[in-house]
């Protein structure tokens, strides 16, 4: 069996099922889907005036139970930012959620090299590349990235190799400012060494906050400043990606 005969068996199939189903189950399904939650998180990154720069958004789940971000696999990393994305771009009154700022969203391998489709909003989105191995083809993603009009921004920056590949092409660096205690001046001294905005992230109490200050941040996120919040953007209208 060649792989088109094999594809269209699978289209039958499928048609098949999707026929199956009783039109009071569709319904069901669609009332479901219509009352269930679309939560995104959001939390602010503000200017050393404290006026808000840009929103972080992040995946919220009305599963409590959702397990933590950081045992995920790629293919639920992807799902994650799928959502985000949908539940911001791809629902109409996206200034609900941005207020004319930017958006700040971390997307994950397959979005860089265009095995997934990212919003065609350069002017809200940040393409936030999450931690993972930088070779060729995630550069290249990057780069066309940009000369599509999309910022980039790396974030949790530690001054890995694969992070300072990247640097030429960021517009944002963030680092953890708890980490600056250790590390102080040479990391920033590299994150900023090709112009980058510099981010404060878990900026979570004055000390910290004067500390990024006198190393020159001048964007700075935490709870300090404000605690995420979650929009819940079920009500409205779907839209074209």
């Amino acid at each position: 069996m060649t792989p088109d005969e094999a594809d269209g068996r699978l289209a039958r199939l499928a048609a098949a099922v999707e026929e199956a189903i009783p039109s009071a189950l569709r319904q069901e399904w669609d009332r479901h889907v219509a009352h269930e939650p679309v939560l995104v998180a959001r939390q602010g990154i503000f200017s050393s005036h404290g006026r808000a720069f840009a929103y972080q958004l992040s995946f919220r789940s009305p599963d409590v139970l959702t397990v933590s971000a950081g045992s995920w696999s790629a293919h639920q990393h992807e799902r994650a930012t799928a959502h985000v994305l949908g539940a911001t771009f791809g629902r109409a009154d996206l200034e609900h959620v941005a207020h004319g700022r930017l958006l700040f969203v971390r997307c994950p391998r397959a979005y860089l090299v265009g095995e997934l489709p990212v919003p065609r909003r350069p002017d809200r989105l940040v393409i936030e590349v999450t931690d993972m191995s930088v070779d060729p083809a995630v550069l290249a993603g990057v780069r066309r990235l940009r000369e599509e009009g999309f910022r980039i921004a790396v974030p949790s920056f530690v001054n890995t190799a694969d992070q300072r590949r990247l640097l030429p092409h960021a517009d944002f660096v963030k680092i953890d400012v708890r980490d600056l205690d250790v590390e102080g001046h040479p990391v920033v001294d590299v994150a900023r060494s090709y112009g980058a905005l510099l981010v404060a992230e878990y900026v979570e109490n004055p000390e910290t906050l004067r500390h990024a200050r006198s190393l020159g941040f001048t964007l700075f996120q935490g709870n300090l400043l404000e605690r995420a919040g979650v929009l819940d953007r079920a009500s409205a209208r779907r839209v074209s990606l």
